[in-house]
Protein backbone atom coordinates (compact mmCIF):
# COMPACT_ATOMS: atom_id res chain seq x y z
CA UNK A 1 0.00 0.00 0.00
CA UNK A 2 1.16 3.50 -0.84
CA UNK A 3 -0.04 6.56 1.07
CA UNK A 4 0.34 10.17 -0.07
CA UNK A 5 -0.62 13.23 1.93
CA UNK A 6 -2.45 15.78 -0.22
CA UNK A 7 -2.80 18.37 2.54
CA UNK A 8 -5.21 19.22 5.38
CA UNK A 9 -7.13 15.94 6.02
CA UNK A 10 -6.81 14.60 2.49
CA UNK A 11 -4.88 11.41 1.72
CA UNK A 12 -4.46 9.17 -1.30
CA UNK A 13 -4.37 5.48 -0.43
CA UNK A 14 -3.31 3.31 -3.36
CA UNK A 15 -4.12 -0.35 -2.78
CA UNK A 16 -3.81 -3.27 -5.17
CA UNK A 17 -7.58 -3.08 -5.77
CA UNK A 18 -8.08 0.65 -6.13
CA UNK A 19 -7.45 4.19 -4.91
CA UNK A 20 -9.16 5.90 -1.98
CA UNK A 21 -9.20 9.67 -1.43
CA UNK A 22 -10.19 11.05 1.98
CA UNK A 23 -11.72 14.48 2.65
CA UNK A 24 -10.88 16.39 -0.57
CA UNK A 25 -10.87 20.13 0.13
CA UNK A 26 -11.91 23.36 -1.54
CA UNK A 27 -8.92 25.39 -2.83
CA UNK A 28 -10.20 28.47 -1.00
CA UNK A 29 -8.51 27.11 2.13
CA UNK A 30 -5.25 28.24 0.52
CA UNK A 31 -4.00 24.85 -0.66
CA UNK A 32 -4.18 23.56 -4.22
CA UNK A 33 -6.09 20.29 -4.41
CA UNK A 34 -4.05 18.06 -6.76
CA UNK A 35 -5.63 16.41 -9.78
CA UNK A 36 -6.31 12.82 -8.71
CA UNK A 37 -8.44 9.85 -9.72
CA UNK A 38 -10.00 7.32 -7.37
CA UNK A 39 -12.46 4.48 -7.03
CA UNK A 40 -13.64 5.70 -3.61
CA UNK A 41 -13.90 9.10 -1.90
CA UNK A 42 -14.80 9.43 1.78
CA UNK A 43 -16.15 12.66 3.30
CA UNK A 44 -16.10 12.94 7.08
CA UNK A 45 -18.48 15.93 7.20
CA UNK A 46 -20.01 18.63 5.04
CA UNK A 47 -17.67 21.59 5.69
CA UNK A 48 -16.04 23.01 2.56
CA UNK A 49 -12.50 22.10 3.63
CA UNK A 50 -13.41 18.38 3.62
CA UNK A 51 -16.24 18.05 1.12
CA UNK A 52 -15.21 18.52 -2.53
CA UNK A 53 -15.52 15.01 -4.00
CA UNK A 54 -16.37 16.65 -7.34
CA UNK A 55 -12.68 17.55 -7.66
CA UNK A 56 -11.71 13.86 -7.78
CA UNK A 57 -11.75 12.31 -11.24
CA UNK A 58 -12.61 8.75 -12.24
CA UNK A 59 -16.31 8.76 -11.26
CA UNK A 60 -15.61 7.48 -7.73
CA UNK A 61 -18.10 6.08 -5.26
CA UNK A 62 -18.62 8.85 -2.66
CA UNK A 63 -19.24 7.79 0.95
CA UNK A 64 -20.71 10.47 3.23
CA UNK A 65 -22.74 8.45 5.72
CA UNK A 66 -22.14 5.92 8.51
CA UNK A 67 -22.50 2.32 7.39
CA UNK A 68 -20.64 -0.69 6.07
CA UNK A 69 -19.40 -0.84 2.49
CA UNK A 70 -17.41 -3.21 0.28
CA UNK A 71 -15.95 -1.78 -2.92
CA UNK A 72 -13.47 -3.80 -5.01
CA UNK A 73 -12.52 -5.93 -1.99
CA UNK A 74 -11.86 -2.81 0.09
CA UNK A 75 -13.92 -2.94 3.29
CA UNK A 76 -15.01 0.42 4.68
CA UNK A 77 -16.95 1.24 7.84
CA UNK A 78 -18.27 4.70 8.69
CA UNK A 79 -18.85 5.33 12.39
CA UNK A 80 -20.75 8.26 13.93
CA UNK A 81 -19.00 10.83 16.11
CA UNK A 82 -19.08 14.58 16.73
CA UNK A 83 -17.16 17.59 15.45
CA UNK A 84 -17.30 19.31 18.86
CA UNK A 85 -17.69 18.59 22.57
CA UNK A 86 -21.43 19.38 22.62
CA UNK A 87 -22.72 16.39 20.66
CA UNK A 88 -22.68 18.28 17.39
CA UNK A 89 -24.54 21.38 18.56
CA UNK A 90 -21.69 23.69 17.50
CA UNK A 91 -20.19 22.06 14.40
CA UNK A 92 -22.34 19.05 13.61
CA UNK A 93 -21.59 15.39 13.19
CA UNK A 94 -18.38 13.73 12.01
CA UNK A 95 -17.78 10.32 10.47
CA UNK A 96 -14.82 8.18 11.44
CA UNK A 97 -13.87 5.89 8.57
CA UNK A 98 -12.22 2.49 8.94
CA UNK A 99 -10.59 0.92 5.89
CA UNK A 100 -9.38 -2.65 5.53
CA UNK A 101 -7.29 -3.38 2.46
CA UNK A 102 -4.33 -5.69 1.91
CA UNK A 103 -5.01 -6.98 5.46
CA UNK A 104 -4.14 -3.52 6.83
CA UNK A 105 -6.59 -1.67 9.11
CA UNK A 106 -6.60 2.11 8.71
CA UNK A 107 -8.58 4.66 10.71
CA UNK A 108 -9.30 8.22 9.53
CA UNK A 109 -10.75 10.26 12.40
CA UNK A 110 -11.98 13.14 10.25
CA UNK A 111 -12.57 16.33 12.25
CA UNK A 112 -13.09 14.53 15.53
CA UNK A 113 -13.95 17.06 18.24
CA UNK A 114 -14.38 14.85 21.29
CA UNK A 115 -13.40 11.43 22.53
CA UNK A 116 -15.63 8.83 20.82
CA UNK A 117 -18.11 6.66 22.69
CA UNK A 118 -16.97 3.41 24.25
CA UNK A 119 -18.64 1.46 21.43
CA UNK A 120 -16.80 3.42 18.74
CA UNK A 121 -13.52 3.25 20.65
CA UNK A 122 -13.80 -0.51 20.73
CA UNK A 123 -14.43 -0.63 16.98
CA UNK A 124 -11.45 1.55 16.08
CA UNK A 125 -8.96 0.20 18.65
CA UNK A 126 -5.58 -1.04 17.42
CA UNK A 127 -5.57 0.19 13.82
CA UNK A 128 -2.30 -0.31 12.03
CA UNK A 129 -2.43 3.26 10.68
CA UNK A 130 -4.20 6.20 12.34
CA UNK A 131 -4.87 9.49 10.55
CA UNK A 132 -5.10 11.87 13.50
CA UNK A 133 -6.29 15.52 13.58
CA UNK A 134 -3.87 17.44 15.80
CA UNK A 135 -4.43 21.17 15.17
CA UNK A 136 -7.05 21.83 17.83
CA UNK A 137 -9.84 24.45 17.87
CA UNK A 138 -12.02 22.65 15.30
CA UNK A 139 -10.83 19.23 16.46
CA UNK A 140 -9.06 17.55 19.34
CA UNK A 141 -6.27 19.65 20.82
CA UNK A 142 -2.69 18.44 20.33
CA UNK A 143 -2.73 17.14 23.90
CA UNK A 144 -6.08 15.36 23.47
CA UNK A 145 -4.92 13.89 20.18
CA UNK A 146 -1.76 12.49 21.76
CA UNK A 147 -3.72 10.94 24.63
CA UNK A 148 -6.25 9.34 22.27
CA UNK A 149 -3.51 7.95 20.04
CA UNK A 150 -1.84 6.28 23.01
CA UNK A 151 -5.18 4.77 24.02
CA UNK A 152 -5.91 3.45 20.52
CA UNK A 153 -2.44 1.87 20.19
CA UNK A 154 -1.89 2.11 16.42
CA UNK A 155 1.32 0.99 14.76
CA UNK A 156 1.70 4.29 12.88
CA UNK A 157 0.26 7.75 13.52
CA UNK A 158 0.03 10.18 10.62
CA UNK A 159 -0.92 13.70 11.82
CA UNK A 160 -3.30 15.87 9.79
CA UNK A 161 -5.35 19.08 10.01
CA UNK A 162 -2.68 21.36 11.46
CA UNK A 163 -1.26 24.78 10.68
CA UNK A 164 0.91 25.17 7.58
CA UNK A 165 2.12 28.45 6.01
CA UNK A 166 0.03 28.12 2.82
CA UNK A 167 -3.34 28.01 4.60
CA UNK A 168 -5.67 30.98 4.30
CA UNK A 169 -5.16 33.32 7.26
CA UNK A 170 -8.60 32.81 8.81
CA UNK A 171 -7.92 29.07 9.04
CA UNK A 172 -4.20 29.18 9.74
CA UNK A 173 -4.52 31.38 12.82
CA UNK A 174 -6.97 28.92 14.41
CA UNK A 175 -4.84 25.78 14.02
CA UNK A 176 -1.82 24.72 16.05
CA UNK A 177 1.36 23.79 14.18
CA UNK A 178 2.66 20.22 14.06
CA UNK A 179 5.33 21.12 16.60
CA UNK A 180 2.63 21.47 19.28
CA UNK A 181 1.56 17.87 18.71
CA UNK A 182 5.18 16.71 18.70
CA UNK A 183 5.63 18.36 22.10
CA UNK A 184 2.49 16.66 23.44
CA UNK A 185 3.50 13.32 21.93
CA UNK A 186 6.88 13.54 23.62
CA UNK A 187 8.87 11.96 20.79
CA UNK A 188 10.43 13.13 17.55
CA UNK A 189 8.15 12.85 14.52
CA UNK A 190 9.86 11.49 11.43
CA UNK A 191 9.15 13.05 8.03
CA UNK A 192 8.71 11.07 4.81
CA UNK A 193 7.66 12.04 1.25
CA UNK A 194 5.20 9.10 1.22
CA UNK A 195 4.56 5.87 3.07
CA UNK A 196 4.93 2.49 1.41
CA UNK A 197 3.82 -0.22 3.80
CA UNK A 198 2.92 -3.92 3.83
CA UNK A 199 1.28 -6.12 6.43
CA UNK A 200 4.63 -7.84 7.02
CA UNK A 201 6.28 -4.48 7.74
CA UNK A 202 3.63 -3.78 10.38
CA UNK A 203 3.91 -7.20 12.00
CA UNK A 204 7.63 -6.66 12.51
CA UNK A 205 7.32 -3.10 13.87
CA UNK A 206 7.46 -2.36 17.59
CA UNK A 207 5.97 0.56 19.49
CA UNK A 208 4.14 3.48 17.84
CA UNK A 209 5.75 5.45 15.02
CA UNK A 210 4.64 9.04 14.41
CA UNK A 211 5.19 9.95 10.76
CA UNK A 212 4.52 13.31 9.11
CA UNK A 213 4.08 13.00 5.35
CA UNK A 214 5.14 15.81 3.06
CA UNK A 215 2.08 17.32 1.39
CA UNK A 216 1.68 16.94 -2.37
CA UNK A 217 -0.52 19.95 -3.02
CA UNK A 218 1.34 22.00 -5.58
Amino acid sequence: MEIWYLGHSCFRLRTKNGVIITDPYDPQIGLKMPKVEAEVVTVSHSHFDHNRPDLVEGNPKVLKWPGEYEIKEIFITGLPSYHDKKQGQERGENIIFLFEAEKIKICHLGDLGEKPTAKVLEAIHSPEILFLPVGGNFTLSPQEAAALAKELEPKIIIPMHYQVPQLASDLKEKLAPLSEFEKAWGQKIETLPKLNITKDDLILSEGIRAVALEARNS
